[in-house]
């Protein structure tokens, strides 16, 4: 049953999940650009919300193929990203049904170990490949990520919601 202050969401159109996916991945490509390794990546983000939210659109084959563009784009080591993503959409797909019944600032409590395992499974297969540590501003990313979720939340379902129509007479 839902609670009286819990919105009825419309159905989310395949277009609007494929074009956000693409704009995050833009908005990734174009961060990181600047080399900065403490800047969330809005693309895992993105993924992991689907993941969550639509785990029968967006799966693990969507995030490895995208995870793949973030390495030939980044020039880092082929199936980092792809694996980390992959990770990732699983962690989401696994826990999708018990997220959702909680409230945002609960699941921003509960999605931020997830975030952790994906960068430290990055930064174990950075280190592993002789890459350099890259500093301790990376501790910062997960941490930035989780702070995203209210956001994403906002933006990714604000297509799905319905306006708000006060009829007495009408149940939902």
């Amino acid at each position: 049953m839902m609670e009286r202050g819990q919105a009825l969401l419309l159905p989310v159109s395949p277009w609007f999940i494929a074009g956000s996916l693409v704009v995050s991945l833009l908005l990734s490509m174009l961060m990181g650009l600047s080399q900065a390794l403490w800047l969330p990546d809005v693309l895992a983000v993105n993924i992991f919300f689907w993941g969550i939210h639509q785990p029968r659109r967006v799966g693990m084959g969507i995030a490895f193929f995208l995870g793949l563009w973030m390495d030939v784009q980044q020039s880092s080591l082929m199936g980092q990203h792809a694996l980390c993503y992959v990770v990732l959409n699983y962690l989401a797909f696994s826990m999708h049904r018990r997220l959702l019944w909680f409230t945002i600032k609960e699941q921003m409590i509960q999605i931020l170990p997830f975030f952790i395992v994906a960068d430290a499974l990055g930064l174990v297969i950075r280190l592993t490949t002789g890459d350099d540590f890259p500093g301790w501003s990376i501790l910062l990313t997960p941490f930035l990520a989780t702070l995203l979720w209210p956001i994403a939340n906002f933006i990714l379902l604000a297509p799905q919601r319905r306006a708000h129509d006060p009829d007495a007479n009408r149940p939902i």
